[in-house]
């Protein structure tokens, strides 16, 4: 909670690292996203993904990563091997080299401390490594008639799709292929009889949609996602492929950091309420003002949700009171203007709200987009009907303090 022209900055804990490990089935890796608020770019308000790449991202193609909005990763601890052999020629896809990913969309649910939830998105978009098989009969296996092997390799089955990356000798070949949205199997089938084959060094690409930001409160966020391996699971390599660890868990971190500033420009918290035009065109019109007040301007910058509270010296009902040197109280109206850009509760715009005590119509004001720098107003009034009493005493001066509250804890 701050006050005025306090800056209020929440900080979520930042870092960016890749945990690995492995037990006798399970690999366990995470995925962080970070957001901050950026002055420079207040209309870009989305988590970036700050999980250490490896893999083909990293070494291959980052400018394709980049475009399709993916990032690799590299599982060390799996690999598939053969424990009989890829008949040549087989007609069940599942007897040889196949692979189906969990390429469609899953739901992760991440949780704040304070119990808060958002969900995160995932899909596998694609996967590849480096193969070895018997010599003979080699890379030529996978040779079939008017096609070489390297291009069964270099371009991919439907339903993946290629990335012209290839790389090998007599007896092993690096590859990577992608996948689409929900795509089922893709297979490979050999014109010669394979002995023994082995699929290590892998790595997958994998994509993210995350969250709101800006709807979401600072501190870290976290989830964790199960795929399985193996025949008929998530990571799903055929009949012919067995894998050494049967899961693979991701741990998701999204940590937020909010900014919430005011500031009220110098001299701008000793407010003195005068009616329109100033007394001295009032006194010589010889008629009463409509009302005495002040519009106080301030800057905010915001990046998420807030509410705005009233603190009083003198309490009058449900707001605050100015009183003078005989103790004559009068009530004196409070009322805010936000910049547009801040929600005020059901897309309405924010203009003369009412500041209460009771903190009613305040109570949440939600950024729809980072609002950097910009200006609002807070209106201070005596209405005509409670300045009676003031005007029957000239000369009196009336007084009080009014605390208005920015409070980004909501």
């Amino acid at each position: 909670m701050k006050r005025s022209n306090t800056v209020i900055t929440q900080i979520g804990a930042m870092g960016a690292a890749l945990l690995f490990s492995l037990s006798a089935q399970a690999a366990v890796q995470e995925i962080r996203a970070t957001f901050v608020p950026d002055p420079s770019n207040p209309m870009v308000n989305r988590f970036e993904n700050k999980t250490p790449q490896g893999g083909v991202c990293v070494s291959f193609m980052p400018a394709r990563c980049k475009a399709l909005g993916i990032f690799s990763l590299r599982l060390p601890g799996l690999s598939f091997v053969t424990e009989q052999a890829i008949e040549a020629n087989h007609e069940n896809p599942r007897q040889g080299f196949m692979l189906t990913l969990p390429s469609d969309w899953r739901d992760v649910e991440v949780r704040h401390s304070t119990g808060e939830t958002e969900v995160v998105q995932i899909r596998i978009a694609g996967i590849g490594g480096s193969w070895n098989l018997s010599y003979p009969p080699g890379v030529s296996a996978w040779a079939r008639p008017g096609a070489s092997w390297q291009s069964m390799w270099q371009s991919a089955p439907a339903p993946c799709m290629s990335t012209n990356f290839l790389a090998a000798g007599a007896s092993y070949a690096q590859f990577f292929w992608l996948m689409p949205e929900g795509a089922g199997a893709c297979a490979r089938t050999p014109s010669l009889t394979i002995p023994y084959f082995r699929w290590s060094g892998i790595d997958y690409v994998y994509e993210l949609r995350t969250p709101n930001p800006l709807s979401m409160r600072a501190g870290e966020y976290r989830g964790s996602l199960s795929y399985s391996i193996g025949r008929g699971m998530d990571f799903d390599m055929g009949d012919a492929l067995i894998p050494s660890i049967d899961t693979v868990a991701l741990n998701f971190v999204l940590s937020v950091e909010h900014a919430l500033k005011v500031d009220i420009p110098p001299g701008g918290n000793r407010i003195e309420l005068i009616p329109e035009g100033g007394w001295q065109a009032w006194l010589n019109r010889g008629r009463t003002p409509a009302r005495l007040y002040r519009d106080q301007t301030f800057k905010i910058g915001a990046s998420s949700r807030f509410k705005m509270q009233l603190e009083c010296s003198i309490v009058m009902g449900n707001t605050c009171g100015l009183r003078n040197g005989t103790g004559d109280e009068v009530p004196v109206q409070v009322a805010v203007t936000l910049p547009g850009g801040i929600d005020g509760q059901g897309d309405q715009a924010v203009r003369r709200r009412p500041l209460r005590l009771d903190g009613s119509g305040t109570e949440l004001f939600q950024p729809l987009f980072y609002v950097n720098d910009r200006p609002g107003t807070l209106h201070f009034e005596v209405l005509r009907d409670d300045m009676a009493e003031m005007l029957n005493r000239p000369g009196s001066t009336y007084s009080g303090v009014v605390t208005v509250i920015w409070d980004s804890q909501v």
